[in-house]
């Protein structure tokens, strides 16, 4: 099964791996960084995160314009890009039940 084969599913893709990229900043990263004085992981996720924090922002803004969302929905996928676990709370809840492509 190809994963990146509509908008839909490379948009569950970005979020995913926007999501998991800010936990692992929090999680690992951070602690390495201020705990064991290891910076060099945090530099690299940090980079890849902010990457892939505005991929998701970009097909957030474009998907609402496509799908022609409510204001209160674009709200909520954008929020969810800065709270730990949102991007994955977004997919479940409000994009997999509303989107017009699944």
């Amino acid at each position: 099964m190809n994963l990146v084969n509509s908008k839909t599913n490379q948009f569950k893709l970005i979020a995913h791996a926007e999501g998991i990229s800010l936990l692992l900043i929090l999680f690992i990263t951070m602690p390495l960084k201020y705990i064991m004085e290891w910076g060099l992981p945090n530099k690299v996720v940090g980079m890849a995160h902010g990457i892939l924090f505005l991929i998701y922002v970009v097909f957030i803004l474009v998907l609402a314009i496509d799908e022609k969302w409510q204001k209160r929905k674009l709200f909520i996928g954008l929020l969810a890009s800065i709270l730990p676990f949102g991007t994955f709370y977004f997919v479940k809840r409000w994009y997999n039940k509303t989107s017009p492509h699944n």
